[in-house]
């Protein structure tokens, strides 16, 4: 707790308080257990992999076979296609919330102006926002791994394994859309988001090996944080160890790293002025 507490304070650029920060991802839980039509968009983006899974791994997995490996190993579509859904699950769940939902409290509904009067920071704000980020990725990861598991797509215990490498893509990708939100002008600067993270969903390795794509555009992907996220689930749901899995992780560190870093300063010179 106490090193987590001097970690945020380094990289939100003033005090983070955990209990104070906890308190803002606390109330969008509220909204969340008393909102139906909000439960109805998790539920939502929990069937949208699955369907992906099923169309995808057994309708054009018929037609694929089995899928190479880099270490020699063949493996049928849907295990290869699995742990890519989930982390893109993932993924659209962190950016969910940490995009289009934060921006409208902050630049709409003007939330944040209210918080402000309570002893919550700025730099709080953003933290607490993004473990907001960060539990609703869970909501989608966490019931998709048991899918994975009743359809014998990875065993219990490589499932544990997994949802820890899971929720850490959600982090990275929930701090860098809360700094990327702070810049945005109006929701039509979201569309253009929109197209990056849909581009990522298709190139990241999560249909295909990287190895099949042209070196340029095996080069953009090696630089997106979905292709770490997607190698580093997929190297545990498959039980693949190796360094190859600690730099994917630590790409993903250094990504939720930056994000919060500047998402804290920005949500203190936004809400200063």
């Amino acid at each position: 707790m106490v090193v987590g507490t001097v970690v945020a304070r380094a990289l939100a650029g003033g005090e983070v308080h955990p209990r104070r920060a906890a308190a803002v991802t606390g109330r969008n839980l509220i909204v969340f257990r008393a909102g139906g039509f909000y439960m109805w968009l998790v539920i939502v983006g929990f069937i949208e992999p699955v369907l992906y899974l099923v169309a995808m791994g057994w309708g054009l997995g018929a037609l694929v076979g089995d899928v190479h490996l880099p270490d020699g190993r063949t493996v049928p579509y849907p295990v290869f296609l699995a742990p890519a859904m989930l982390a893109a699950s993932a993924m659209n769940g962190s950016l969910a919330e940490a995009t289009i939902n934060f921006f409208v409290k902050l630049r709409y509904r003007r939330l944040y102006d209210a918080v402000l009067n309570t002893p919550v920071t700025a730099q709080e704000i953003a933290v607490g926002e993004v473990g907001w980020a960060l539990a609703r990725a869970g909501l989608y990861a966490a019931p998709f791994l048991i899918v994975m598991v009743a359809l014998g797509l990875t065993t219990p215990l490589r499932a544990l394994a997994a949802l820890p490498a899971a929720l850490l893509a959600a982090l990275a990708f929930g701090s860098l859309g809360v700094a990327i939100s702070t810049f945005m002008r109006g929701m039509q600067d979201f569309e253009y988001m929109g197209v990056v993270q849909f581009a990522m969903f298709l190139f990241s390795g999560t249909f295909v090996p990287i190895e099949r794509f042209p070196p340029v555009l095996h080069a953009i992907v090696l630089a997106t944080p979905l292709y770490h996220a997607v190698a580093l689930v997929r190297g545990i749901t498959l039980e693949r160890p190796g360094w190859d899995l600690a730099v994917h992780a630590g790409v993903l560190v250094l990504v939720a790293l930056a994000g919060l870093a500047v998402a804290g300063r920005r949500m203190r010179g936004l809400l200063s002025s």
